[in-house]
């Protein structure tokens, strides 16, 4: 199905099913503990599993000089060890940065260099201490300010060019007689999701299959065959199930290449999880960025020069945090440049982690645009109000397709009681705690990509989805159900949904808040065509049908849909693809975000009292789901705020905290109760359901929103994140 005109009304339209806040169908199985994930298969197909322990580089650049096996290979229940020196020749996939095996050079800290095969877990990790190495180091470079200067302008990549620029940013901002000049940093961030990187693997003569715990179907699966250099048609990937990604597992890791060869090896299943302490330094994280930031404005307090700079670090072919993007479209001004710069540094993959690019961008900007409402003795929110664009301004000429920016502001400012709030910094007490009101914009773009699905029914009239889309927990499931509901006017209790099997049609996958459009939308395109099969069978026009309560109704004419699909059943399949609508009117979905919070006069120590975020996202396909990203999002958000930070050694190269003791993220103690509102909003420019992503624009300007209250609360205002008590407790107001 080709998708090149707005959608017009359509049988989603009928809302019987979809925008009901269903509970997600997959929730019994995850809370009972019977899905299996993808190191918990205890089936016929992974009898007599052995297991695998990693070992990861000591150093973060250098050379093996040379690696001792001898203990290890006689330790107890030791099958065999694999390294670069006998794993036969390894490829590098579309995806990956550096090998994901490393030796004899080291690319970073924690790089996998060798695997033990043994029994049990405990004797592959007990063997692997045994190991000893020998390296070479080399001199490098691990820490972005003081590699900043040597950043160059990297290559396009997902956000367009690394520099933009529209009007006379300099003249613009020399003539502004209302100025800020300000840098802001964020530090490197991890995913820390529940369930690690783990995989099982088995061979069946030259045919590989693989149960992981991954995003991308697709990806995933052409990788890995071009790491091993075997055909696509002889690997299976299967992910139905995954306990949290945040975009950590969007792409092959060295658990799964190394669970193929120790299976291969072995002859025999292998399981591999990546032990915590390793996931860290082995795996992708969020870079830091360093963001320079430059706003003018007159003094009726419109924007006249907007300039965003950034600049982070990767390895070697890696590409930069896209801390800008949103700066592009967000606010009017005509005066205009943003620029993004990369460094080489020889820490750990940076890549994507939940809202690449907008969640450490609006993590500056939106302190920023603070400061200036400050400056320009204006509140916040009528300040980001009386900058609203309607248009693309750097193309004027495109239109938005849907931007309810304002109301999202006017909604929260009166739910969240924003009339109460003191202007004035350090005015409002509670005993103890000075109290502050913040608030923030939200905004992430709407990614549009193709997405294919079959849906089949049967001769009893239940209806089977099958797709390769992914569930991160995210609901994918209970919404792709629905759609098909929906379309063929059946319970969703009577759907069927098969997900994560590379031999299913391929799906968007996972990622960028693209999934629950994109997937849904191939799933609608699948019901139209099965649709039309049915009203072939029953003789008339598929618009002349209706799909309701399990019966296909024509004018006076009603047939059971199980008497439609008859003995054979039906099967239908198709994909959505899209035009250009997406450039003729930009797509973009839109918030506010208000926080309370309480910082102690005494102690620094920070609370959040109170939390709300406005949602403009489309039309919501249900709002129990919706509703759980948003909160989730809001929370990672706070721990963006005040406590989430990779430390890096810049002499050795790693991360220190490389474990959820010492990496610290929000517990149910430090999250209050969290509002969420979605306003009633469709756009029939994105796709036949009208909807767009919302699991990531819960986290697009959170923590800007905690930041901007604890300078509401203090009178401090902290430009580098994350917010903890020593940066505040020498600046505190006297205690009265």
């Amino acid at each position: 199905m080709k998708f090149d005109t707005p959608a017009a009304t359509n049988p989603i339209d009928q809302l019987t099913v979809i925008g009901k806040p269903i509970s997600r169908i997959d929730g019994p199985l995850k809370t009972t503990g019977t899905a299996p994930y993808a190191y918990e298969r205890h089936d016929e197909e992974v009898k007599n599993p052995a297991y695998g322990h990693i070992l990861g580089a000591g150093i973060a650049k250098g050379r093996i000089l040379s690696i001792d096996l001898a203990a290890a290979k006689a330790a107890p229940g030791v099958l065999t060890i694999i390294t670069s020196e006998n794993a036969g020749k390894l490829e590098k996939g579309e995806h990956n940065i550096a090998p994901l095996l490393g030796g004899p050079e080291i690319q970073h800290y924690h790089q996998a260099i060798a695997v033990v095969i043994a029994e049990t877990f405990e004797q592959a990790r007990d063997a692997t201490h045994l190991i000893k190495v020998k390296y070479a180091p080399a001199k490098g470079a691990y820490d972005l300010a003081a590699a900043k200067d040597s950043a160059i302008k990297p290559k396009p990549g997902i956000a367009g060019e690394p520099d933009t620029a529209a009007g006379d940013f300099d003249s613009a901002f020399a003539a502004a007689p209302v100025q800020l000049d300000a840098t802001y940093t964020t530090p490197d961030q991890t995913h820390a999701m529940m369930e690690p990187h783990a995989s099982t693997a088995a061979w069946d003569g030259d045919k590989l299959t693989v149960w992981t715990s991954n995003q991308m179907i697709g990806w995933a699966h052409a990788d890995l065959a071009k790491t091993l250099g075997i055909p696509k048609e002889n690997v299976h990937v299967l992910s139905p199930y995954i306990g949290g990604g945040f975009g950590g597992k969007l792409f092959l890791r060295a658990e799964v290449v190394l669970a193929a060869l120790g299976a291969r090896a072995t002859k025999r299943p292998v399981k591999i999880a990546l032990q915590r302490p390793l996931m860290i330094n082995n795996t992708t994280h969020r870079p830091a960025t360093i963001q320079r930031i430059r706003l003018g404005a007159g003094k009726d307090g419109k924007l006249t020069a907007i300039a965003h700079e950034s600049w982070s670090g990767n390895l070697p072919e890696g590409e930069p945090e896209t801390a800008v993007a949103q700066t592009r479209l967000l606010y009017a001004g005509a005066g205009r440049m943003t620029a993004m710069r990369l460094a080489e540094l020889d820490l750990p993959e940076g890549n994507a982690m939940r809202a690449p690019g907008e969640a450490p961008g609006l993590m500056a900007l939106e302190i920023a645009i603070d400061e200036m409402a400050e400056k320009l003795g204006l509140d916040p929110i009528e300040f980001r109000i009386l900058n609203d664009t309607q248009v693309d301004p750097e193309k004027p000429e495109r239109p938005f397709s849907q931007r309810h920016f304002i109301e999202c502001f006017r909604t929260g400012a009166k739910h969240f009681g924003w009339d109460k709030r003191k202007a004035a910094p350090s005015q409002a007490r509670d005993g103890r705690w000075l109290i502050g009101m913040g608030v923030a914009a939200a905004f992430r773009n709407n990614l549009l990509t193709k997405s294919a699905a079959r849906v089949k029914v049967d001769k009893r009239g239940i209806v089977t989805v099958e797709t390769d889309m992914t569930d991160i927990g995210t609901g994918s499931y209970t919404i792709i159900a629905q759609t098909a509901a929906e379309m063929l006017g059946v319970l969703p209790e009577n759907v069927i949904v098969r997900l994560g099997d590379s031999t299913l049609p391929p799906s968007c996958g996972s990622g960028g808040q693209w999934g629950g459009n994109n997937s849904t939308s191939g799933v609608y395109a699948a019901c139209t065509k099965l649709r039309e099969m049915i009203a072939a069978k029953a003789k008339v026009k598929p618009e002349d049908l209706d799909f309701e309560d399990g019966r296909v109704t024509a004018g006076s004419n009603s047939w059971s849909l199980a008497e439609l699909a008859g003995e054979a059943g039906l099967s239908a399949e198709d994909h959505i693809e899209y035009g250009d609508l997406a450039k003729k009117a930009q797509q973009s979905t839109f918030g506010a975000h208000f926080v309370e919070v309480g910082v102690d006069l005494y102690t620094g120590v920070t609370r959040v009292r109170r939390m709300l975020t406005v949602c403009a996202s489309g039309r919501i396909l249900n709002p129990k789901t919706a509703r759980s990203q948003v909160i989730g999002a809001m929370t990672m958000g706070v721990g963006a705020a005040l406590m989430e930070d990779l430390v890096v050694d810049t002499t050795q190269g790693f991360f220190v905290n490389h474990d959820l003791a010492s990496y610290e993220v929000p517990v149910h103690a430090d999250i209050p109760h969290q509002e969420v509102i979605f306003l009633d909003e469709t756009d029939p420019a994105s796709s036949p359901m009208k909807a767009k992503g919302v699991g990531e624009l819960g986290i697009c300007g959170a923590a800007a929103a905690v930041a901007n209250a604890i300078h509401n609360a203090t009178g401090i205002r902290v430009r580098e994140y994350p917010i903890t008590l020593d940066k505040l407790i020498d600046h505190l107001p006297p205690v009265s």
